[in-house]
């Protein structure tokens, strides 16, 4: 299944004549197919961020990041030993094993960095999901969330080995469910680039990616201008916490890891630079974010995927958005709207504490892309016992 390439117009009509349901025109959309369009109700409205946020995307951004209502959810907690001996903690929704059927569609949550099942964003998506019968586990990376670090390794922008294994791994739980994902910030671009690697092999059938930096060459490079260097710093300080919490791990480490630069990290780059990098192979932090982008991974994305970005983004630059790439590729479908700063989307019925303006245009594309594959789900064990997993993944702990 794929979606036209082409670039709707305003202009567009019907064989009779008659003028198709578009968007709005505040909205810049490209790469959509006009059918798929057409079921998008809440495109049909123009874009209002609340009054007050409209004119500052640093004001809605921070708004959204300290104020947003944190909806109560009852989690419960699988953690996965990953091939080299590390672990991720996946967040289910306590009781949904039993009260939803065997072959509802599973949502895979990711947050962005540092970002986990605490995070306002993730849990309203998390209840609008539910609330149209999916069920949604959240991948807490490596040390996020509380996830447990069991090794002298956290993740990295372009690191895809745990959500690859996270994916086979719910697939195999819920062999006769279809499997989709969405991310924001630093997890879309994790999950772009696992998309661009699976190719047609991948085992998602649908997936969403949010305020996506794509570019982090460009990214980084905003990332130290002006009033950005508060978001800078305030991340750079996630990142401290969480190594500090795991600092004996990292003691005596051989190499080129500059431990001190990481533990005292005043910017995500001096983190990066000392010990990102390094874990990752790569030669510099030029290099890593270079070569970790997920803009070059569009190309090769063969699975229907949403991008959502905001073209006031402070984090994730609109200049950075492989627009072309994203036209091109039949699959691809490009939202950007003219406000709404970074994971901010103060817009909507439920502004200004509720849920971002996103959630509803995600689940309509999710719902519109399960719809049109049918209950066939892209795993071959259609029989297998709901629960059985068909190859054998280590546990470390489950609880509630």
């Amino acid at each position: 299944m794929s979606l036209s390439s082409s670039v709707i117009s305003s202009r567009s009509c019907d064989g009779d004549g008659e003028q198709p349901l578009l968007p709005h025109s505040s909205l810049e959309i490209a790469g959509a197919r006009r059918g798929l369009l057409a079921g998008f109700d809440s495109l049909r409205r123009p874009y209002r961020a609340f009054p007050v946020f409209a004119s500052n995307r640093h004001v809605e951004t921070i708004f959204a990041a300290f104020t947003r209502s944190l909806p109560t959810v009852a989690f419960r907690r699988e953690c996965l030993r990953t091939p080299d001996d590390g672990a991720v903690a996946l967040d289910w929704v306590s009781g949904d094993d039993r009260a939803l059927p065997g072959d509802a569609p599973v949502l895979i949550l990711l947050p962005g960095l540092t970002g986990g099942s605490q995070d306002t964003y993730v849990r309203h998506m998390l209840l609008r999901a539910r609330s149209k019968g999916w069920r949604v586990v959240v991948f807490n990376s490596r040390g996020c969330a509380n996830s447990p670090v069991t090794t002298a390794k956290f993740y990295s922008a372009s690191f895809t080995g745990d959500l690859r294994q996270v994916a086979d791994h719910v697939l195999s739980r819920y062999p006769q469910s279809n499997i989709y994902a969405a991310g924001w910030s630093l997890g879309a671009n994790i999950l772009v680039r696992y998309l661009g690697e699976e190719t047609d092999k991948c085992s998602l059938s649908g997936a969403v990616s949010m305020c996506n930096p794509f570019n982090l060459v460009i990214a980084d490079e905003d990332f130290h201008k002006g009033f950005n260097n508060i978001y800078d710093r305030a991340l750079a300080n996630s990142l401290r916490v969480i190594f500090k919490k795991h600092a004996l791990l990292f003691e005596g480490l051989d190499g080129e890891y500059d431990i001190p630069k990481a533990a005292n990290a005043k910017t995500v780059r001096d983190f990066d630079q000392g010990l990102t990098r390094v874990s990752f192979g790569f030669r510099s932090v030029d290099d890593y974010y270079s070569n970790s982008s997920s803009s070059d991974s569009i190309k090769n994305v063969s699975i229907p995927l949403l991008c959502i970005q905001a073209d006031n983004d402070p984090i994730a630059p609109s200049r950075g958005i492989p627009r072309e790439d994203i036209k091109a590729n039949p699959n691809c479908l490009l939202i950007v709207t003219p406000e709404g700063g970074h994971l901010g989307w103060v817009a909507g019925d439920e502004a200004p504490f509720g849920c971002p303006w996103t959630d509803p245009i995600v689940m309509e594309f999710l719902e519109h892309v399960h719809n049109e594959t049918g209950s066939t789900s892209k795993n071959s064990v259609a029989n297998e016992p709901q629960g059985v997993p068909k190859t054998s993944v280590p546990h470390l702990s489950e609880h509630v």
